[in-house]
């Protein structure tokens, strides 16, 4: 049986169907367990790495919104995304960007490039909506492979897609949403 640094790296290989399999493969490996004191947050282990804090108040809060998190183990020489997130038997991965400062989002977003298809942007800062908005579509305009980011803030979740990103209302639609 390959191990799930195996595992991780094919999912670079694969796109639709068998990408989709792959994640919900790696998602029900005997490696995952729950994490001590939490519902519906699993890990391999790296509850000492440096953004182990980070990545587990983004799962509290994917749990909140009525996910299953699987914290992923950070493989040297791979670029993984952080996480799988489970929902109705949907398996999603996502990549991890915390934005706690008023450094640019659009660095955060590039550096996810080639990581995952699906970057969590978990903002715990006061960031200027107008700013994020065009940050998110620069980074879809420059990442052909981008699908969604996804947008914790407070209680909220924001969801932006290819199909969102090309209504001309985008901005002002982005904002009232962000401000609501």
């Amino acid at each position: 049986m390959n191990n799930i640094t195996d595992e991780l790296a094919k999912l670079h290989e694969l796109t639709g169907a068998e990408f989709s399999r792959q994640v919900e493969r790696i998602a029900l490996r005997n490696e995952f367990h729950p994490l001590e004191g939490e519902t519906d947050i699993y890990i391999t282990g790296g509850e000492t790495d440096d953004d182990f804090e980070n990545q587990l108040n983004a799962a509290r809060k994917a749990v909140m919104h009525g996910y299953r998190v699987f914290v992923l183990p950070n493989p040297k020489g791979i670029r993984t995304a952080d996480f799988i997130f489970e929902r109705k038997g949907i398996y999603r991965t996502y990549d991890l960007k915390t934005i706690q400062g008023k450094a640019s989002v659009m660095n955060r977003l590039q550096d996810s490039i080639g990581q995952s298809n699906r970057v969590l942007l978990h903002i715990t800062t006061n960031y200027n909506g107008t700013a994020l908005a065009r940050s998110i579509n620069k980074y879809f305009e420059r990442n052909a492979r981008a699908v969604e980011v996804l947008i914790f803030k407070g209680t909220k979740v924001l969801t932006i897609t290819n199909r969102t990103i090309k209504d001309k209302h985008f901005i002002g639609t982005f904002c009232r949403l962000y401000y609501k």
